[in-house]
């Protein structure tokens, strides 16, 4: 994980109400994130609260954009996410 990510990826998948677990890139563990929905294995989840039109960050960089408001603890995927456009693709999230 990248310190700017809004996402995380489950090794698990998670229900309703469960503790999600951070690791860091260090291998610490970092604070809880409550799933809002069930979230399926692989997929994404919110590390922050997303307006429509914020970039979402994965490891770093940035691989879409919020089509939907995003609360922390929701699932991040095709519904809510949007792909970057070819100008967009060339912009780093790093800077």
């Amino acid at each position: 994980m990248d310190p700017k990510d809004t996402v995380a990826i489950l090794i698990e998948e998670a229900e309703k109400g469960a503790q999600i677990v951070l690791q860091g890139e260090d291998g610490d563990l970092e604070p809880v994130v409550v799933a809002a929905e069930p979230i399926p294995y692989g997929h994404k989840v919110a590390l922050s609260d997303m307006e429509v039109g914020t970039p979402v960050i994965k490891y770093g960089e940035k691989m879409g954009i919020a089509r939907k408001k995003i609360a922390v603890g929701e699932h991040v995927h095709v519904h809510n996410v949007r792909g970057l456009n070819t100008e967009e693709r060339s912009v780093s999230a790093r800077g």
